[in-house]
């Protein structure tokens, strides 16, 4: 919401001046600019994994006398899951969030933003 609020121009452009855009081109933007920003926690704490923080799975392997290779990789393996499952919920919630509650809601059928419908949170 911040960013249609802050980005307004942009979309109102591309809504107008015969540029041809629908109301869905003009947010698709917004939409991608959202599930970036939703996937920086869990990007940031793969960062961090082996370096600053051992994880539960990898330490538990290590103690009880695995390879240290075997215990990385499988906790890599759990990493990428993890990732790809907040990856596919978040793009699951955004669309299903963004597409029925607000993109239509703050878009007319006419292809105009209509955001005096969005309230201002103080």
């Amino acid at each position: 919401m911040e960013s249609l609020v802050n980005r307004r121009d942009q979309v109102e452009l591309r809504l107008g001046l015969g540029l041809g855009a629908s109301r869905w081109e003009a947010c698709r933007e917004l939409v991608a600019e959202a599930i970036r920003v939703g996937m920086i926690p869990t990007i940031n704490s793969m960062l961090v994994i082996g370096l600053v923080s051992l994880p539960g799975m990898m330490t538990g392997q290590i103690l009880q006398g695995s390879f240290p290779n075997a215990a990385v990789t499988y906790q890599i393996v759990v990493l990428f899951m993890s990732a790809a499952a907040t990856a596919r919920g978040l793009v699951a919630v955004l669309l299903v969030a963004v597409l029925q509650m607000a993109y239509r809601r703050l878009t007319s059928r006419d292809h105009q933003l209509r955001l005096e419908r969005l309230r201002q949170v103080p």
